[in-house]
């Protein structure tokens, strides 16, 4: 049987339900290219309304567990919701390490949830570059509910915190010592903070110094609350829910969620410049002329900005 391929076809059996035809369309927009901006033209109209709940932190802090229960809650509300869960990219195939049916078992049968495992392909900021273009696919195919789950991440690698509308950052008792943690940058981007395995010895004391912390930093008309749970008893998670409902509530009420958006969707475009950029002098200068730049920045014959700026005029001297 012929796979079908085509944008146009594929696009209005995803919007009908096809979740097959769905999958092949994210794939497309993870490859990127023409035929990628002709599905994000397709999807976009339609966008605009799924709310997008991010959930990072640490490796090992329990976010997928997290993620199973959110799954819980939203389709206990007879909500369809769609999950995109970024893993490390594997050194060999550069494939996701671990895939959706590892994951997220109970949920694989359910019609009203689909999961996409993602390889972060070496993308640092806790998400793959193609996450924001999965996501909008997936609201503008109709999903009202999106997760997602980053890779495990360090202070730096932050970038959920500027593609979802909900940022939940989930961290484990006796997190680091108030220097470590006050210099995280997951501090600064969390809307809701989570101390997961809570059945564990140290949580009050990391209940307490988290809640101190963020006093300190508190963000104008919203102060992230610290939420106590046992993901894998389901503890806690309804007061999680509460939590992200209540923000979901401010946002929107006080018009962060029009900004965020907005600021949102010019990054996005700023972003697909810049690749754009990237791959047109990767496709425009000869090889030849790529290899001696090379050399000479790593010989210290030429310094590397003097040598972007080499490559860029190449573009406007076609």
């Amino acid at each position: 049987m012929t796979r079908i391929t085509d944008p146009e076809v594929l696009h209005p059996q995803a919007l009908a339900g096809d979740r097959r035809s769905l999958a092949r369309l994210i794939t497309i927009v993870e490859n990127g290219g023409s035929a990628a901006r002709d599905v994000l033209a397709m999807v976009f109209p339609q966008g605009g309304s799924a709310w997008t709940t991010g959930l990072t932190g640490a490796p090992g802090a329990g976010k997928s567990t997290l993620t199973d229960r959110l799954i819980e809650q939203i389709r206990a509300r007879d909500t369809e919701v769609a999950v995109v869960a970024v893993d490390p990219s594997s050194p060999f195939s550069g494939g996701a390490v671990l895939g959706d049916r590892v994951r997220m078992q109970d949920h694989i049968d359910d019609a009203g949830v689909y999961i996409r495992s993602m390889a972060s392909r070496g993308h640092l900021g806790g998400i793959a570059e193609a996450t924001p273009r999965v996501v909008a696919t997936l609201d503008g195919i109709g999903f009202s509910e999106i997760l997602v789950e980053t890779v495990g991440v360090g202070q730096a690698e932050v970038e959920i915190a500027a593609n979802a509308d909900t940022t939940v950052v989930v961290v484990n008792p006796g997190w680091g010592d108030s220097v470590q943690a006050a210099k995280a940058g997951l501090l600064e981007i969390g809307d809701i903070f989570v101390v997961n395995k809570a059945d564990r010895q140290g949580v009050h004391e990391t209940i307490r110094d988290l809640t101190q912390m963020l006093e300190l930093g508190a963000k104008p008309g919203w102060a992230p609350p610290v939420v106590a749970t046992v993901a894998s008893t389901g503890e806690g998670i309804d007061e999680l829910w509460k939590a992200v409902t209540a923000h979901r509530s401010h946002v929107a009420k006080s018009g962060e969620l029009t900004t965020s958006r907005r600021r949102r969707l010019v990054a996005e475009m700023d972003s697909a410049v810049v690749s754009g950029l990237r791959k047109r002098i990767k496709t425009s200068v000869p090889p030849a002329t790529w290899e001696e730049l090379t050399q000479q920045v790593e010989h210290r014959l030429i310094d590397p900005w003097s040598a972007a700026g080499r490559l860029l005029a190449s573009l406007t001297s076609d």
